[in-house]
């Protein structure tokens, strides 16, 4: 079975590169790998994909030997674990207010006796069977060891649940999503800013007590600099809606001709 990238990073200490992606791109797997990343966010809660165009893109992250970190759109227990067996390394799950929810989720995506995994060995991550079947193989050992779980931290419930959270044994990071968050707290007419800053320390604190990595988004040079200094060890920078400002400036060119 593939050794994951991010994990080796996030076991070491060390930061953990990640673009992101939310549309059928084939070729930005191929360049964030060149690229140095260590993986990709492919988001399926905010964007809509069909599954063979997911079957592709996992495929190609391995052709890349990147990992490929899907923000899944559902809770569905077999849902959930197929992406796996289509090749994803990771999930990141949104909006995650509880210890009992996390646990649920590392019930659907790890095997026995870390979860509840329905077990088949002919998916890609098994390479159809070759990693699974023959007589002596530890696939199931293997997918847990290789496969990752960040559950977001999104609402002031997660936040003030942080701690518990953080010690469900299959969670490898608490990822803070700073505009759901902030939505959250402008809604309930409190300070986004200085809420922001107070579960980004919280959060960091849980997670260094129970030995898992945090993560954020962030906008700028600067506040990605700033959140890597405060310990994140995952900061996706780099997506495809980048592509977006170099259109404008090549729209600016051509006006530019008259």
């Amino acid at each position: 079975m593939r050794k994951s990238k991010v994990l080796a990073k996030l076991r070491a200490g060390a930061f953990a590169r990640f673009s992101a992606m939310g549309h059928f791109l084939p070729f930005f797997v191929q360049h964030s790998a060149a690229n140095g990343y260590d993986g990709i966010w492919l988001d399926l809660e905010h964007r809509t994909m069909g599954d063979r165009e997911i079957q592709a893109l996992l495929a190609y992250c391995h052709v890349s030997d990147i990992d490929c970190m899907v923000r899944p759109p559902t809770r569905e227990h077999s849902r959930l674990y197929r992406y796996l067996e289509e090749g994803a390394s990771g999930l990141m799950m949104p909006l995650v207010d509880s210890a009992a929810e996390a646990a649920r989720i590392v019930a659907a995506i790890k095997f026995p006796p870390d979860g509840n995994r329905g077990l088949d060995g002919a998916g890609f991550d098994a390479r159809f069977g070759f990693d699974a079947w023959p007589a002596g193989s530890n696939f199931p050992a293997d997918a847990n060891r290789e496969t990752f779980l960040l559950v977001q931290i999104e609402t002031q419930v997660a936040v003030a649940a942080a701690d518990e959270i953080a010690a469900v044994p299959g969670v490898d990071c608490l990822f803070i999503g700073p505009g759901d968050l902030r939505l959250r707290l402008e809604a309930a007419g409190e300070d986004a800013d200085a809420g922001i800053a107070a579960a980004v320390e919280h959060v960091a604190a849980a997670a260094r007590r129970h030995g898992k990595a945090w993560g954020i988004t962030a906008g700028t040079t600067e506040v990605l600099a700033h959140y890597r200094d405060l310990g994140a060890q995952i900061i996706p920078w780099g997506g495809d809606f980048a592509l977006a400002a170099y259109l404008a400036q090549c729209g600016r060119d051509l006006a530019a001709l008259g």
